[in-house]
């Protein structure tokens, strides 16, 4: 796992610049750094060293005639096989790395060559002759890749921080992307909250040749349920499938560890990886909040050694400035500090740790994807509801009331994905700026027109696979591990394991059948969760059925204590919170939840994230002492 940077050449201290670009994300790759500096580019690179740890896996890396230059973040899987191809074709190594299978593989390949990938990767190649730019990012977006065309200038990198030490860079603000990320929790927009930066969408890549760039998408998910198998067959497929996966994903010249929680997907994970090392977090004792004793039975029952940690509230809180500081963008998931946590815990035993993301995204895991068609209300005729969800949309909104205005909505209107702060009605009221942010219907729009025909369980999948995976779940993923020089792999985002999941009929992904507990009329996961428990040994069956927790964090319960109470109040009454917000409204949302008068816990932390990471990049606040 690296991280690199770059940038077309037209300034005199170019090597100067890239030094200090690559410096900013030495936490990616402190285990070596290079530069390539020509008349036409920049490219630095840092990195952490996994497979052939020698010098000769140092970056950037050359073709043997020296024509091609290459960066490259992450792993590919099945290098070995590409790289016996094209020795078979005459092409000679100088390592034993799986970068090098990218030089030869563009050579012979040109842009195909992905489709040949299995893996995580974010990656450049420079070609001196044609003077043409190569980048690419993964299928799911694990790996990140941004790019900026400022003053005459390509900026290119894996952090957009790395992008502020350059003198073409102007800094300023997105307010659209600020807008759009009151209702989504996270930045939903191609730009980002950095006016002119994008970041390449998964499964893109982008030619850049004469100052011109053009983006191309080279691969996409393609839900085709497939009726013939039975259950048990599609059982006995993700099994094989999985198994082969983990295997893939724990190729390495370092010790592999693996997370682990309560939930189905880290211990599904853990029982077939084989590692020697398990990783688990939680708060204080409540097992709502803490699921270290499930953990730790979990990891006797499979003969590994649990290593956890209880996060005190003030750790949590002292480090949320270096938190939004890594993410390069305000993320509002409280999940994400407890992941920056639990990869600290695990960095001080291994480099490289097995993570269970995904599984909720391609088999059908959240507890949403139920909603259609579960109760006898649905059947009723389309006019019927929605004209009765019109109704309830005018009454004060409350549990029962909330019911009958969703159920009015056809899913397009009603299903952003799996977090939806505030309706574009309460951010308007509660921005002071006007944006040219679009309505979250029409950002997801187009994802929806693509599965137009499919049922709505998989048009929900379809949709949080692109958006909400890539956004929240794989920011937070990359950016977390990489702050602690970790190396985080997700075997269940892998390309043949979603070619078996994206057949899979909807009914064996979420099902009406009880299978473990008569008071749950459904099931999530249906069939992986079948798989994980033939999978697991004798007396942890039960982990197969758990509900879905993901990190738990107990930030409703902070924010009715005095002393965080004070903390997001000042922030809210700030200077700059005046800038942006309507202030008075803030300390409503605050108060009404400290009293007790509603949840408001996700609205609160969304504001408080955001003026947090405004903090650090735009006021200069310091990034590693507290709030």
């Amino acid at each position: 796992m690296c991280g690199f940077v770059g940038f077309t050449n037209n300034i005199g201290n170019a090597q100067e610049v890239v030094e200090a670009m690559m410096d900013s994300i030495r936490h990616r790759g402190p285990d070596a750094g290079g530069s390539y500096v020509d008349a036409d580019i920049a490219l630095g690179h840092r990195r952490l060293s996994i497979i052939d740890v020698s010098e000769q896996g140092n970056q950037p890396l050359y073709s043997a005639d020296g024509n091609l230059v290459l960066c490259f973040n992450g792993e590919i899987y099945n290098y070995q096989e590409i790289r016996a191809e094209l020795i078979a074709k005459g092409y000679t190594f100088a390592t034993n790395t799986d970068s090098e299978v990218l030089i030869y593989g563009y050579r012979e390949y040109g842009t195909a060559l992905l489709e040949r990938l299995r893996g995580m990767f974010a990656f450049v190649i420079w070609d001196k002759e044609t003077k043409t730019l190569f980048g690419a990012r993964d299928f799911f977006g694990i790996k990140p890749l941004y790019y900026a065309q400022m003053n005459g200038t390509l900026l290119f990198g894996s952090e957009i921080k790395a992008f502020l030490k350059h003198p073409a860079f102007d800094k300023q603000l997105n307010t659209a992307a600020l807008e759009e990320y009151l209702t989504f929790q996270y930045s939903a927009m191609e730009e980002t909250f950095f006016k002119g930066v994008f970041r390449l969408q998964p499964a893109h890549y982008f030619i850049y040749k004469d100052g011109q760039m053009d983006i191309h998408r080279y691969w996409d998910v393609h839900f085709q349920p497939d009726e013939k198998p039975s259950l048990d067959d599609w059982v006995q497929k993700i099994s094989e499938v999985f198994h082969d996966s983990v295997r893939a994903h724990k190729i390495a010249d370092v010790e592999v560890g693996s997370f682990l929680s309560s939930g189905v997907d880290s211990s599904y994970v853990a029982a077939i990886a084989d590692v020697d090392k398990t990783f688990t977090v939680g708060f204080g004792q409540d097992e709502k909040y803490n699921e270290i004793g499930w953990a730790k039975g979990f990891s006797k029952a499979i003969g590994k050694q649990n290593f956890s940690k209880v996060i005190a509230p003030e750790e949590y809180w002292g480090e949320l400035r270096h938190i939004q500081y890594q993410m390069d963008e305000p993320l509002a998931d409280p999940a994400a500090i407890a992941l920056y946590f639990v990869c600290q815990l695990a960095a001080r035993q291994v480099k490289v740790v097995l993570s269970g993301e995904g599984a909720d995204e391609i088999f059908g895991g959240y507890n949403v994807y139920s909603e259609p068609n579960a109760t006898a209300y649905d059947r009723l005729p389309r006019a019927v509801r929605r004209s009765i969800g019109g109704i309830a949309q005018r009454l004060p909104a409350k549990r029962g009331v909330n019911f009958f205005v969703r159920k009015g909505k056809d899913l397009e209107e009603r299903f952003i994905g799996n977090a939806y702060m505030f309706t574009p009605e309460q951010r308007k009221s509660l921005l002071k700026i006007r944006t040219d942010a679009p309505d979250p219907q029409a950002v997801t729009a187009h994802y929806y027109k693509r599965v137009a025909d499919a049922d709505e369980v998989t048009k929900m999948q379809y949709l949080d696979l692109h958006m909400w995976m890539a956004g929240d779940i794989l920011l937070k993923a990359d950016k977390m591990s990489m702050a602690h020089s970790l190396e985080l792999r997700v075997p269940f985002l892998d390309k043949e394991v979603m070619q078996v999941a994206e057949h899979i009929p909807a009914r064996y992904r979420v099902t009406r059948k009880a299978v473990t507990d008569k008071n749950t009329p459904y099931v999530t996961k249906y069939a992986m969760r079948l798989a994980a428990r033939q999978d697991t040994p004798q007396g942890t069956e039960g982990t197969a059925a758990k509900k879905k927790l993901g990190f738990p964090v107990p930030i409703r319960v902070w924010l009715r204590e005095d002393a965080y109470y004070t903390i997001v109040k000042n922030r809210f009454t700030s200077e700059t919170a005046q800038q942006f917000f309507h202030t008075e409204q803030l300390v409503k949302l605050l108060d009404d939840h400290k009293n007790g008068r509603a949840d408001n816990s996700r609205k609160i932390w969304t504001v408080f994230m955001f003026l947090v990471w405004y903090g650090v990049y735009f006021e200069g606040e310091p990034v590693t002492f507290g709030i």
